[in-house]
């Protein structure tokens, strides 16, 4: 039975995913702060796995890949979108606080599946969730950008290093998928086109069973007429 790990696993992207990759028989691990509603995910599921933890403490995380067993596959997938506004109205707070979980969360879970799955000897993959906004910024979206940016970095420098372990990473740029997320981003701009966040999910899944010999790099997926592409 293949296995993954989902963080931000409560709700939004992450959700769909796992419930995804549930009925398709994977063995899931549910990461994320919210305990109920992970619970809520793993309702009926022999193969889901509990683990609740916030990215951040790395202690907890730790404990949580431990506690999970073998792994195949991390959808490193956790962050937080943060302030919208120019970068001289963001509190430094906010600023280290989305680096925190967008950056430094996702560098702790992908330490941990890396040292898994180097330990295995059998290799395995991770795809770490970057978005639109990895190449091209919403307006007063300094902080989220940014980390963004940074995984992009995260993403070819474990694809680097993992080649001597049979270790694959990708990125899946994801843009307006329906999530909470966007939802409060539609709510302030009502004509932005947005996707079901399904088909997120289905990407997700495609990168996840390809045969190790074999990896998506960077996948972009996204709602046909966002603005991305073209000029003002």
């Amino acid at each position: 039975m293949r296995s993954i790990i989902i963080t931000g696993a409560s709700s939004g992207i992450g959700r769909a995913t796992a419930e995804l990759f549930l009925s398709r028989g994977w063995r899931v691990g549910l990461i994320a702060r919210r305990r109920s509603l992970l619970e809520e995910i793993a309702a009926g599921q022999e193969r889901a796995v509990v683990l609740p933890a916030d990215v951040t403490d790395a202690a907890a995380m730790q404990a949580g890949f431990a506690a999970f067993g073998r792994l195949d596959v991390l959808f490193n997938n956790a962050g937080l979108f943060g302030p919208s506004a120019p970068i001289d109205e963001v509190a430094l707070e906010d600023w280290a606080q989305v680096l925190s979980v967008n950056l430094n969360g996702m560098f702790i879970a992908a330490r941990l599946a890396f040292a898994a799955m180097r330990a295995q000897g059998s290799g395995g993959r991770i795809i770490n969730n970057g978005s639109i906004s990895a190449h091209a910024p919403r307006p007063g979206s300094v902080c989220y950008t940014t980390s963004k940016h940074a995984i992009t970095g995260l993403t070819k420098s474990l694809s680097l290093d993992g080649r001597p372990f049979d270790i694959a990473c990708g990125q899946i740029d994801i843009g307006n998928a329906e999530s909470p997320l966007v939802a409060e981003l539609k709510a302030a701009n009502p004509g932005m086109d947005t996707m079901d966040v399904a088909h997120a999910a289905a990407s997700v899944l495609h990168m996840a069973e390809l045969p190790l010999s074999a990896n998506v790099q960077f996948m972009t997926v996204m709602a046909t007429k966002m603005p991305f592409v073209g000029r003002g």
